[in-house]
């Protein structure tokens, strides 16, 4: 048997000409979509995709099993439909709250995924800086959201008529212009390396980055630039442009839109968890099937 996934995944090599065209088309890493074209090909059993310079191709073998696909995949999407009619996820509407990095990265394939599968249900999509996420769902503003802690960091105990779900721990790892010195190598660095470094300070003041400033501070880092607002795209720039080092999460890195240096760093003790917060009482059929398709979509993510 062969994953839906992975099908959809060949089918949009196959339309974009290229693994990082099919990836930001879907909203994975390009990486995490080799992956999974990898496996497809084990499981066909030959080679489906020939790589070049300007992008990939399909071979004979994988023009036949595209053919195929697209049938498959329609009729999964059928099937979806009807059964979505038949469960009662055929109308209503669903709100989820989201931070931003989610929101741009991680969110759209999900929600990409569950449209397909039921058409009929209305989204509404908030954007939160983490915890208002969290009260939002409390207070049911959203149906479900998705939220971030760090580490280190003071833990933040959940309204008791809130659950909340781990979809993801990633590490945060350093960001350099291109060619810095210390993203140079290919070992972890120590973080006592960056003692003197200016330091892309962000938001140090706000009570979920407060411990890992402080933690750079301790290792003698020395802020250069501070932003007052918690922004990575800002401070990836800013790092990209030699205005100083910073310290974000993986997946803030590996997706960041300028050019970065990257390295990680020696027996990291700072991370970030990202979670989806939802009603201890749930019982809405599309907020179920929606944190199920999230589940997914980070899983996948995190194996790139």
């Amino acid at each position: 048997m062969y994953d839906p996934t992975r099908l959809a995944a060949l089918v949009a090599v196959s339309e974009a000409g290229s693994i990082t065209r099919a990836a930001q088309r879907l909203g994975y890493t390009a990486p995490a979509l080799s992956q999974q074209l990898a496996k497809l090909e084990r499981e066909a059993g030959t080679t489906l995709l020939v790589r070049h310079h300007r992008g990939a191709r399909l071979t004979a073998a994988g023009e036949l099993l595209v053919a195929r696909a697209r049938r498959v995949l329609d009729e999964l999407d059928r099937a979806r439909h009807e059964l979505a009619q038949l469960s009662g996820l055929s109308g209503g509407r669903l709100r989820i709250g989201t931070f931003p990095t989610a929101g741009v990265h991680l969110l759209p394939p999900a929600l990409s995924a569950f449209r397909r599968a039921h058409p009929d249900v209305e989204l509404a999509v908030t954007q939160f800086e983490p915890p208002a996420g969290v009260t939002a769902v409390a207070d049911g503003e959203v149906d479900l959201a998705l939220t971030h802690t760090y580490e280190p960091g003071e833990a933040e105990p959940l309204p008791r008529s809130v659950r909340a779900e781990v979809l993801l721990v990633e590490e945060l790892v350093l960001v350099t212009a291109p060619g810095h010195v210390l993203t140079a190598g290919a070992d972890r660095l120590p973080l006592e390396d960056l003692a003197g470094q200016p330091l892309i300070s962000m938001a140090p003041d706000h009570p979920r980055r407060r411990g890992v400033e402080a933690a750079l501070a301790a290792a003698g880092a020395v802020p250069s630039v501070v932003l007052q607002t918690p922004e990575y795209g800002v401070v990836c720039a800013l790092a990209s442009a030699g205005l100083g080092v910073a310290v974000v999460p993986d997946m803030v890195a590996r997706m960041a839109s300028t050019p970065v240096g990257v390295r990680r760093l020696e027996a990291s003790a700072l991370r970030r968890t990202i979670s989806v917060v939802h009603r201890a009482d749930e019982s809405d059929a599309a907020a179920g099937t929606l944190r199920a398709l999230l589940r997914g979509a980070f899983g996948r993510t995190g194996s790139g």
